[in-house]
């Protein structure tokens, strides 16, 4: 999939984006050069220097653009319908599973992880903190939907984003991916409904 589509209104940025993007999971972030970036989106040099000074701003600007479309993947996918553990792992998949895979496939793909930590670690902070708003609001609205006092269990909207973030965080640091991932995920929504049953009326 084209992870830098729809990014930018200017082409040839989008082109330099994508570009860039294959050769970095291709040749990974050190032994890729702005010649090689030059070639894949090919535009001459010249040209890629106008947009940008140089590798680390290219992959800057790939992190800001991917995960601005997980995000917005992430809201499209609550927007459906279904029931909340439904669109709950539609979100995850648009905003999580596919980019993960992408990584994943790269030989490079560790390294591109670590760079990203490097490098782009503001704007992970950035999309993390995004990602738990999105949820956060998403768990709030199905309260409200099923009257569950997160409160009056010690609980909050915020409290179970964060508890659902932090277990995908942790499965990915144990280098859980594919089949696996999926399924420890639909474990944390699964457990983000049962605190909401038990917060509602008559429960708990």
């Amino acid at each position: 999939m084209n992870l830098i589509a729809r990014c930018t209104d200017d082409p040839k940025r989008e082109r330099i984006l994508d570009g860039a993007m294959k050769v970095f999971l291709a040749y990974g972030f050190a032994r890729t050069t702005m010649d090689d970036i030059a070639r894949s989106a090919e535009v001459s040099r010249p040209a890629l220097y106008l947009q940008f000074r140089n590798k680390a701003d290219i992959f800057r600007a790939i992190g800001a653009c991917v995960l601005e479309q997980s995000l917005e993947g992430a809201r499209q996918g609550l927007a459906e319908d279904g029931t909340f553990g439904e669109r709950m792992m539609t979100a995850l998949d648009r905003a999580l599973f596919g980019l993960i895979e992408t990584i994943d496939q790269s030989a490079h793909g560790q390294e591109i992880l670590d760079m990203e930590n490097k490098i782009a670690a503001d704007i992970i902070a950035e999309w993390r903190d995004g990602l738990t708003t999105i949820v956060e609001a998403a768990v709030a609205d199905e309260a409200a939907r099923t009257h569950a006092d997160l409160e009056g269990q010690g609980l909050s909207a915020r409290g179970l984003a964060e508890i659902l973030l932090d277990g995908l965080e942790g499965m990915r640091m144990r280098g859980l991916c594919g089949k696996p991932a999926i399924e420890g995920a639909r474990r944390l929504v699964r457990i983000l409904e049962i605190s909401m049953a038990a917060a509602q009326p008559g429960r708990g």
